[in-house]
């Protein structure tokens, strides 16, 4: 097994070490179950921390692609049908472009410690101040949508920034953060109280639940966002093309 990496490359050591994970988890012997090198084997062999590994499979963990198991070690995980999306927006964008004259019913930030999902994305220590984001918007007929977001700290964003605005356009235009990739994942379950009461339905009613990971040209982390969407307001579609 052929494993190293340019230690006088310009290219940052985890994004290395990210492509080569990658490249093997792509090889027969991988996808059928063999386990990954162990985190403390590979830094050796490659002369890196295991900080440095640690930040790659983190990546990849959350990208879906392997999984780690205590005692066990880390495998490629069964490929799931997944789609790309060509376009995204941010909600306001997405309601514009439809013509809906959507209501923000509830805009609220503060500063709130990393838990460890946060701090696994972002790359960042757990308990690391972050700004959260929660927006309760929907239309005449009621709130349809809980937004929660939670960015990274390179932004510089605040929380007294005027969220009523694009969000992306501001990111862009007052932060210089651009966002070019958006990952998303898609789930359903019963609202529950406490979001039912938020949305005005019922405790059994179905919500999707969409989890954004968004970055910037470089690969890096910019928001994490999860919307709960009341089933019978939203409808995702997707358009693919052979």
């Amino acid at each position: 097994m052929n494993l190293h990496i340019d230690h006088n490359s310009p290219v940052p050591m985890h994004l290395q070490v990210e492509e080569l994970l990658r490249n093997l988890i792509q090889s027969e012997e991988f996808q059928n179950g063999k386990l990954l090198p162990r985190e403390i084997d590979l830094a050796k062999r490659l002369g890196i921390s295991r900080n440095t590994i640690r930040q790659a499979t983190n990546k990849l963990q959350l990208e879906g692609l392997i999984e780690r198991k205590k005692g066990v070690g880390t495998r490629v995980l069964a490929k799931n049908l997944r789609t790309k999306l060509d376009n995204w927006y941010s909600f306001t964008q997405e309601m514009n472009n439809q013509g809906v004259a959507f209501i923000n019913f509830l805009i609220e930030a503060e500063k709130v410690p990393a838990n460890n999902h946060l701090a696994q994305f972002f790359n960042i220590t757990e308990g690391s101040e972050v700004v959260k984001l929660v927006r309760l918007r929907g239309d005449a007929g009621g709130p349809f949508v809980w937004f929660e977001s939670y960015f990274h700290p390179r932004t510089g964003i605040t929380p007294d920034e005027d969220f009523t605005l694009p969000l992306y356009e501001l990111l862009e235009n007052k932060y210089h953060t651009v966002v070019k990739t958006s990952r998303e994942e898609l789930t359903a379950r019963k609202a529950g109280s406490k979001l039912a009461h938020r949305l005005q339905i019922t405790a059994d009613d179905p919500v999707l639940i969409r989890s954004r990971y968004v970055f910037d040209p470089g690969g890096r982390p910019v928001e994490y966002n999860i919307g709960y969407y009341t089933a019978e307001k939203f409808t995702y579609s997707i358009e693919i093309t052979r």
